[in-house]
């Protein structure tokens, strides 16, 4: 049985009827009224949302969109579950991914939109992650990763992001993501194929 798809009846399960409503309301400039008139249940909605292919196992950025625009942090808990044991599974470069991540959540703070340009992240989109998330700066670097990752694909990688860290000149971020990655024993390849190493001789304080 697909995990995903038990992953999508849980949370169907745990939908209200108002929870119903609101995601309806926020589906309709992706899902024509017909469609939407036939919805009566969570499962109505993710099935329409697969079918035209909105929604995948490993493209799961619009449900998170979705659950957190109800607000609704338990089923968003159950997202995180999810995408955490499909990580432990995936190879060597997405658990590391994972690590990365963590570590710049944790310590990019309000420096998260230098990082976010950086990436290549449109001011639309910087806007996008600003209002989903007000009020939590490390929801705010996370979800800029998320978005970051998707749109990279198979070309998301430490090295970039490591990359984009010093040349926004996060230097102890990026050191600290190098050291956690060398210290599980990770050797994590850069663009051209070389080993991503942590240099002493680079600057380890931020200037500002």
């Amino acid at each position: 049985m697909d995990p995903f798809l038990v992953l999508l009846h849980s949370l169907s399960g745990s939908l209200s009827n108002s929870d119903l409503m609101e995601l309806k309301f926020l589906c309709r400039e992706r899902v024509g009224k017909r469609k939407l008139e036939r919805v009566q249940s969570g499962l109505d909605l993710f099935s329409v949302l697969l079918e035209q292919n909105d929604l995948e196992r490993a493209r799961t950025g619009l449900l998170r969109e979705l659950l957190a625009s109800l607000r609704r942090h338990d089923l968003l808990q159950r997202l995180d579950d999810f995408e955490a044991g499909a990580a432990a599974a995936a190879s060597p470069g997405e658990a590391d991914l994972r690590v990365a991540f963590d570590i710049v959540c944790d310590n990019v703070g309000r420096d998260w939109k230098r990082l976010a340009r950086q990436l290549k992240l449109s001011e639309a989109k910087i806007d996008g992650v600003e209002e989903r998330y007000p009020r939590s700066l490390s929801d705010q670097v996370r979800e800029t990763l998320r978005v970051w990752k998707i749109a990279e694909r198979e070309k998301a990688s430490v090295a970039g992001l490591v990359k984009a860290l010093r040349a926004c000149r996060l230097n102890l971020v990026a050191d600290l993501v190098e050291e956690a990655l060398q210290a599980q024993g990770s050797v994590n390849e850069s663009e051209d194929g070389s080993p991503v190493l942590w240099d002493p001789a680079v600057s380890s304080s931020e200037t500002p």
